[in-house]
């Protein structure tokens, strides 16, 4: 058996010898690179001490012609979050330091968190999104190599509910989320903010439903017709998991609601920090939650529309006294 660090360069040849790898090549690449960057055997779980490491999702193209660079992140503690302000710690290069990354990490792994826009004349340059903390440096490489462009069969088997992965995607265009109202607030302390986002979507995926017998879900069409697939309650997975807030299962909110909102601190400290729900579906066009803040600060707070495969962000910013 091939140790980790063997199996990532055996896998970097592959790819140089193959014009156009499978998404899933690219997956695999990723989780190997993050087992190989570890010292320690992969069972072991540490609750605080232990870094973050930058990840590199693929690219998108842009109508324009331009491209995201698409990262998401994997904080090895299981219980300690960790900030890490934009600045020689936490930085994109080239260019400023400061191109939207959040600040704020939350434990384990977060998947598709935010995305840099490149020009189209890009070419064959690198992203380089580095992190250090805890005594510990960590990058992200990103580049528009063919065989790691994002397409809704990758967002599909990542978050996708079982009945979502199949060899020929469901159609489906990203949410669209705007703040009623200002997205930048001030409040004091232990005072409640009102979060009303605007939402809309094609209505893709349709939802699954479980049937009264327990029986596998199916997907249905606006009237109610089996279209195709069969699988648990989704999207999103079967069941909400407690180290990944932007990816838990919306569905489960009410039966057959697919579309919500996630909420997060998304910069600043998560300490005192109350979402009211975290998560909210979307009724008539709005999805509406509650933040309140136990401490002073300047906050970003991120809401994620989420279909249960895509996902569209709005930051608001909040100035707590």
């Amino acid at each position: 058996m091939l140790r980790p660090a063997r199996l990532q360069r055996w896998l970097q040849l592959r790819s140089r010898r193959t014009k156009v790898q499978s998404p899933r090549t690219a997956l695999l690449g990723l989780a190997i690179s993050l087992l190989a960057a570890s010292p320690v055997l992969a069972q072991t779980r540490y609750a605080t001490g232990q870094d973050v490491v930058p990840a590199f999702e693929g690219w998108e193209r842009n109508p324009d012609g331009s491209f995201n660079m698409v990262f998401g992140y994997m904080n090895r503690n299981y219980e300690q979050q960790l900030d890490i302000p934009v600045g020689p710690d936490n930085m994109i290069e080239p260019g400023v330091a400061d191109q939207g990354q959040p600040t704020h990490f939350y434990i384990r792994r977060q998947q598709f968190v935010f995305k840099v826009r490149v020009p189209k004349d890009w070419g064959k340059k690198d992203l380089v999104w580095t992190l250090r903390v805890n005594g510990k440096t960590e990058k992200a490489y990103a580049s528009l190599l063919p065989f790691q462009e994002l397409g809704l069969f990758v967002y599909q088997e990542n978050r996708g509910s079982a009945a979502d992965i199949t060899d020929t995607p469901e159609p489906n265009e990203a949410p669209t989320i705007k703040m009623s109202g200002s997205a930048q607030l001030t409040a004091r302390t232990g005072e409640t903010l009102s979060l009303v986002a605007e939402v809309s979507d094609d209505g893709h995926p349709i939802p699954r439903r479980r049937a009264a017998n327990g029986q596998p879900a199916v997907r249905r069409d606006s009237d109610g017709a089996v279209v195709s697939g069969t699988g648990t309650v989704g999207p999103g997975g079967s069941g909400p998991r407690r180290e990944n807030p932007l990816t838990q299962a919306l569905v489960r909110l009410e039966p057959g609601v697919a579309l919500g909102v996630t909420w997060i601190v998304y910069r600043g400290s998560d300490d005192g920090v109350k979402f009211e729900p975290q998560r909210v579906a979307v009724k008539d066009g709005r999805a509406i939650a509650t933040v309140s803040f136990a401490k002073a600060g300047t906050y970003v707070v991120r809401g994620y529309a989420d279909d249960g495969v895509l996902i569209t962000p709005v930051d608001v910013t909040v100035t707590v006294r």
